[in-house]
């Protein structure tokens, strides 16, 4: 496609078709408004077609759009270490918090044949995503533009393999997704082997995450937890992913696998996560609970 005048003087005409097209090929990097404030879409100069979506300064996700096995988050990577160790096969999933639908891209990539829902109540930004960062090409993927709590009730018993919950307003979790109430409301959802992926964030102490901990082992039996161990031991602030299910965990191969990923992580599960949320209350609706906001140097 010119840009330029042609020999004769004539200017080009470019149709809107063909500034679509670009558009596809190229994202364009710069700060969007979108329906709850503005984003930022960076681009990786290490990586051709990496490209980081940013919200008030905070990194909310990253996608590779030439290779989604690629996940720069190291939580986004524990995250995929539980479903790997998943029976093989196509699942069907729900995200519960869209951005750049990072994970659902992993999913397919890694399950071909896999369907999803994904639940995100920002318009603009889907939008944005669809535009600028090839939503369009992630096959068997549809957008429910409703916040978490409502799109839950329109989805049927038993109709996930997997359900994710990595929703978060600005850097903090919204806590009516961390009830016991819409914890009963994700296993009517799943299946009786399903699996719950959620991802939580937490500092000194992790009073919050051990209450998420809590909650979710009281409607799930069983139940583990994953993350770096300076986060595991309250040292910094940062992200955990918890893995729940009514079906047994398949907690060896976790294990293993998290010890000696790219991520060097820990998991826990049993009678040592019985300990770490020892005394910990679950999280009813009405509860005033607040969910942690990250320090302003975690960030930069």
């Amino acid at each position: 496609m010119q840009s330029g005048p042609l020999a004769g003087g004539r200017v080009p005409y470019i149709t809107l078709k063909e500034i679509e097209v670009a558009r596809e090929k190229q994202p364009l990097p710069g700060r969007y408004p979108v329906t709850f404030g503005e984003v930022e879409l960076l681009r990786d100069l290490d990586r051709p077609d990496g490209w980081m979506l940013s919200v008030g300064g905070v990194p909310q996700s990253y996608v590779d759009l030439s290779d989604p096995s690629y996940l720069e988050f190291s939580y986004v990577q524990l995250m995929a270490t539980v479903v790997d160790c998943l029976p093989d096969g196509p699942v069907d999933a729900v995200h519960v918090g869209g951005g750049a639908c990072t994970f659902p891209r992993y999913v397919s990539a890694s399950r071909p044949g896999s369907r999803h829902i994904v639940v995100e109540p920002d318009e603009k930004l889907v939008q944005l995503v669809r535009d600028q960062l090839r939503l369009k090409s992630v096959p068997r993927l549809k957008v429910r533009m409703l916040d978490g709590r409502t799109a839950v009730t329109g989805l049927s018993d038993g109709s996930a393999d997997l359900f994710v919950l990595d929703a978060f307003s600005g850097a903090t979790m919204p806590v009516e997704l961390a009830t016991t109430e819409y914890m009963a409301e994700v296993s009517r959802i799943l299946r009786p082997a399903g699996t719950l992926v959620i991802n939580v964030a937490d500092g000194s102490g992790l009073a919050f995450a051990k209450r998420v901990v809590s909650t979710v082992a009281g409607v799930f039996r069983h139940v583990a937890l994953l993350g770096e161990p300076g986060i595991l031991r309250g040292r910094r602030f940062g992200n955990l992913v918890i893995a729940a299910s009514t079906a047994e965990l398949p907690v060896g191969p976790l294990t293993r696998r998290t010890a000696g990923g790219l991520t060097q992580a820990r998991c826990m599960w049993g009678e040592d996560l019985s300990k770490f949320v020892a005394g910990a209350r679950p999280i009813h609706d009405g509860d005033a609970v607040l969910a942690p906001v990250p320090p302003p140097a975690v960030f930069g």
